[in-house]
């Protein structure tokens, strides 16, 4: 853990406290590492499976199980009490993005299964990380079935593998470590609170910090022996202390009264559930352990609350993670004792607020809080025509891509994907999706004679095995093309429609969605954001969206056209869904109108939806026109949300 300078990066100090934690208390949850590319997040986690300690496993067994107390449903037992057994170093197992859901889990043969009646089941990286790391790199770009799955198996410590009828159970029990940078999208807020500690990195602007991670580098690519070496005392020493840490964690007490601070800091903070709690506590004996304590302290619930409460903040997808160190401090001395235990404490004892005030203003205070709430915009110098901020987020209605596709897993669209509802069978000869048993069994049925069949089991060979079309959802990508021209502007109707497209951008997120964005105004069209699955990206390009200028209609329909076709080539499975924001005017350039439906027939075949942002007595019609030419669906702008609808309709009927 020493290649590089932990001052070269922000955070580093904390990720590597973090880490050494997990690895005494494995029962935290593992950690997320949130951070820019570049920040050394990787060699971190890869440097801590070197300074744990051997683990001593039975021989033969495929799932690691320790002497002594063997996992009783383990797969390869039940193991004699005098089986042999072998120590062998921990082990460090990384799961790739694109990895199949067999690939983690574990499969079952399903071939052997019906004609033998054995359970063959072959282990997958869940068993091999067992008593180890399972270290997943851009873990916010695994799909959500795979982390729910890689959670569930961290929380339980055991991993089930069921198919047909079939089930396995082993024990996994691992320390999960996952990196991403939030540039390339964010976790769901109930994924983010699965991981235990969260810790965000970023690199140093120092220049004599950024040049000493260079030097070192360079050291370890021209001998990375005897840079190992150099730093070989001082790891083996880290290995001793983690190992002392972890055979004292058991004699480590938590105090009734250290317990309710942790309750206090939590409830501060108006996390939900109980996750938080829970996690801060075993946090905070861990630490003790580390600093060699039998006891927590308030200095331990301190620090765990920095590393187990800033992603448990997040309210909603646009929220960033983070925490008020003002707020807790005072969450710390409200649940103190009233008196004082003595008068050797540090720092002045519970009860004794003098210290805490004496420190001075809180690092991320005001500052930030103006930072988020944009009272510091007009002094930002821009010179744009005039920037509207968005309205309040509300539920929208759902908006789908006609046919069935066969794109990533989603909550959107319909789709043929491996999971799901079954409804059918694949072509003979297709091995895709899951194995189909009672389409199997009707294959393999009549040729039992022929083949020889003797005695209860199935006489099967792989051309009678069926494999189930099932149907699910799928992610699309929501290519916004969003009018900013002065129409637009006027009588703060860019409000409104800010927060509609912000509420589009929330069910993308919650979706699983790849959106985009396209503005167009004065007399060109700009791709503010390229396809992305960053959601909290796109709506922070909103917010500071400019409007003014004539209305380049075609120049927009003309870039999204051209950004689909680009889309089409780089993820050819993920169907566009393009949302027209406009009122439908164009006014720049000589027949700018038959510009803009000539520039609509270049989207033909393309699902679209043209948000009619036009309002007033005298309305001209020309979003509809807009949509009839592109073949789109014609909303009002005030019926983008879920329940008007429902309004809609009621009021239509009480009309009749």
């Amino acid at each position: 853990m020493r290649p590089y300078p932990f001052t070269a990066v922000v955070g580093m100090a904390d990720l590597r406290l973090a880490l050494v934690l997990s690895a005494i208390s494995p029962a935290i949850g593992g950690v997320l590492v949130r951070g820019e590319k570049g920040t050394a997040k990787s060699t971190m986690v890869r440097a801590l499976a070197g300074l744990l300690p051997p683990v001593e496993v039975l021989e033969g067994c495929r799932f690691s199980c320790a002497p002594g107390s063997p996992d009783p449903a383990c797969p390869d037992g039940p193991h004699a009490v005098d089986a042999p057994r072998t120590r062998r170093p921990a082990r460090l197992v990384e799961l790739p993005v694109g990895a199949a859901e067999d690939r983690v889990v574990g499969s079952l043969d399903l071939e052997r299964a019906l004609a033998e009646g054995v359970t063959d089941y072959q282990p997958g990286l869940l068993a091999a990380a067992h008593r180890g790391l399972l270290y997943v790199d851009e873990v916010n770009l695994l799909h959500d079935h795979l982390v729910d799955t890689l959670l569930d198996a961290a929380a339980m410590g055991r991993a089930t593998v069921e198919r047909e009828g079939v089930s396995v159970s082993h024990a996994a029990r691992f320390v999960l470590i996952g990196t991403m940078n939030p540039e390339e999208g964010e976790l769901r807020p109930q994924l983010l609170d699965r991981f235990g500690l969260t810790v965000e990195v970023a690199s140093s602007r120092d220049p004599e910090q950024r040049a000493e991670v260079v030097r070192r580098r360079l050291a370890y690519d021209a001998d990375p022996e005897e840079f190992a070496a150099r730093y070989a005392a001082s790891d083996a020493e880290l290995a001793r202390e983690i190992q002392s840490a972890q055979e004292l964690l058991p004699s480590v007490a938590l105090p009734d009264d250290a317990l309710r601070q942790i309750a206090e800091v939590c409830a501060s903070f108006d996390v939900d559930g109980m996750r938080a709690d829970i996690v801060t506590a075993r946090t905070a004996v861990a630490h003790a352990a580390w600093s060699g304590r039998t006891e927590v302290s308030t200095e331990d619930i301190r620090v765990a609350a920095r590393l187990a409460l800033p992603h448990r903040r997040r309210r909603n997808p646009f929220d960033a993670p983070g925490i008020d160190e003002e707020q807790l401090e005072q969450a710390l001395r409200d649940a103190e004792p009233p008196e004082d235990p003595g008068p050797d404490d540090d720092g002045g004892g519970p009860g004794s607020p003098a210290p805490s005030e004496n420190d001075g203003p809180a690092p991320s205070g005001s500052g930030e809080t103006d930072a988020s709430g944009g009272q510091g915009a007009p002094g930002n110098g821009s010179g744009e025509r005039q920037t509207t901020g968005a309205g309040k987020p509300y539920r929208a209605r759902l908006f789908q891509v006609a046919g069935v596709g066969t794109g990533e897993r989603g909550r959107r669209s319909r789709a043929v994907t491996e999971s799901g509802r079954t409804v059918g069978v694949r072509p003979p000869g297709s091995r895709e999706g899951g194995p189909h048993l009672v389409a199997t069994v009707r294959a393999a049925a009549p040729h039992q004679h022929t083949r020889g069949r003797r005695g209860a089991g199935l006489v099967l060979r792989k051309q009678d095995l069926r494999y189930a079309l099932r149907e699910g959802n799928e992610g699309n990508l929501v290519l916004f093309c969003v009018d900013a021209s002065g129409s637009m502007g006027a009588r703060a109707r860019m409000r409104e429609v800010k927060a509609a497209v912000l509420s589009l951008l929330l069910d993308a997120y919650q979706r699983r969605d790849k959106v985009g964005l396209i503005t167009f105004r004065a007399a060109a069209a700009e791709l503010a954001l390229p396809p992305t699955i960053s959601v909290e990206a796109a709506a922070a390009r909103l917010e500071t969206l400019p409007t003014g200028g004539r209305t380049p209609l075609a120049e927009g329909l003309l870039e999204a056209a051209r950004v689909l076709r680009v889309e089409a080539l780089r993820d050819p499975r993920r169907r566009p869904l393009l949302v027209v924001v406009t009122d439908g005017r164009a006014t720049s350039g000589p027949e700018a109108v038959r510009r803009a439906h000539a520039a609509a027939g270049l989207l033909a075949g393309t699902t679209a939806v043209v948000m009619d942002c036009e309002t007033g007595r005298m309305r001209l019609g020309l979003a509809a026109e807009l949509a009839t030419h592109l073949g789109a669906e014609h909303v009002p702008l005030g019926e983008v949300a879920a329940d008007s609808l429902t309004t809609s309709v009621k009021t239509r009927l009480r009309a009749a």
